[in-house]
């Protein structure tokens, strides 16, 4: 499959290492960083092209014209957009994928169709982070939560512990503790291990269990394998990033949330889309900062600055 990689950031490099792995791929990576362009040709097996990703000629150079995929990776959602907009028009290029950052974007999906902006499918890992940090503070409890059908039903998988009411009984004895309750075990590991989850299948304690229910039993279900986390009722989040702002409209209707960011003109911004979250400008790093904005207090701690460095001591600084 002739395959063009637009972008040789953290998630292109990434896509470009694992589609190189197949011998029948023949990757083409585009990018203006001629430094990390050749880090990557040095590692794998595949051409590369300095230029923008959007310019038709850097994409007719790239063999757009017998690509079989294109792959919009960039940091810009415009020239991902306007890069698959010209590999539809000008090269017919069957299957397009690009990554959308911006949620002023995501929130019109009929935005990206064949008569509008030609984008076959979407990724973007900015939302599935916050989607995942969010579904993680509403169950405490849960190792992972997946949705299904619109979220009105989750795929959750959590540990069992000595605690739990049904640890030490097998899953058939699931419909007389909880009685009116509908879900499905998918799948049960043991040390590693997968073990059938069968009805006769006794839950022992560190089990990792793996769970379909509906949102609002979802719970209750938990309980049954573990003592219940502490409900979370605030939030502090370091950084006010695409990250840190989605994460924080999506809590502030449920949660007492307060966002640190380090940028004046982002804090401002910040302050207009919330609605009552609080919008501190200072250093997440900073101890004073965090000791006078009360982090002792503070139920969850999500440090989602750019640098890893800030966010190593930022969390070390919390959990203390």
């Amino acid at each position: 499959m002739n395959i063009i990689i637009l972008g040789a950031g953290q998630v292109g490099s990434t896509v470009a290492t694992e589609l190189a792995r197949e011998e029948s791929n023949e990757i083409t990576v585009i990018d203006i960083n001629q430094t990390i362009l050749s880090d990557l040709q040095d590692r794998l097996d595949l051409r590369t092209i300095c230029g923008n990703a959007s310019y038709p000629n850097m994409l007719e150079a790239a063999g757009a014209d017998d690509a079989d995929m294109l792959i919009a990776l960039t940091n810009s959602d415009e020239i991902n957009m306007v890069a698959c907009q010209i590999a539809s028009t000008i090269f017919h290029t069957p299957t397009k994928i690009a990554r959308i950052r911006s949620v002023e974007y995501l929130r019109h999906p009929g935005l990206f169709a064949p008569e509008s902006i030609p984008v076959d499918f979407m990724i973007s890992p900015e939302s599935l982070v916050t989607e995942y940090l969010h579904h993680l503070i509403e169950h405490p409890s849960a190792l992972q939560v997946l949705d299904f059908a619109d979220g009105m039903v989750q795929l959750v998988a959590v540990k069992a512990y000595d605690n739990g009411p049904l640890v030490g009984h097998a899953l058939k004895a699931m419909k007389q503790h909880v009685p009116g309750v509908e879900m499905r075990v998918a799948a049960i590991f043991r040390e590693g291990q997968s073990i059938s989850p069968s009805a006769d299948c006794v839950i022992e304690a560190d089990d990792e269990v793996f769970f379909l229910a509906a949102r609002k039993h979802i719970p209750t279900v938990i309980a049954e394998m573990r003592k219940l986390d502490k409900p979370v009722k605030r939030v502090m989040l370091a950084g006010g990033g695409n990250i840190g702002g989605q994460l924080a409209a999506l809590l502030e209707k449920d949660y007492q949330v307060k966002v640190i960011e380090a940028n004046p003109a982002r804090a401002r911004q910040l302050s207009g889309m919330l609605d009552s979250t609080i919008v501190l400008l200072g250093d997440a790093a900073d101890p004073d900062l965090l000791l006078e904005e009360n982090i002792e207090s503070m139920d969850v701690f999500c440090a989602l600055t750019n640098d890893d460095e800030a966010n190593i001591l930022s969390s070390m600084l919390a959990k203390r």
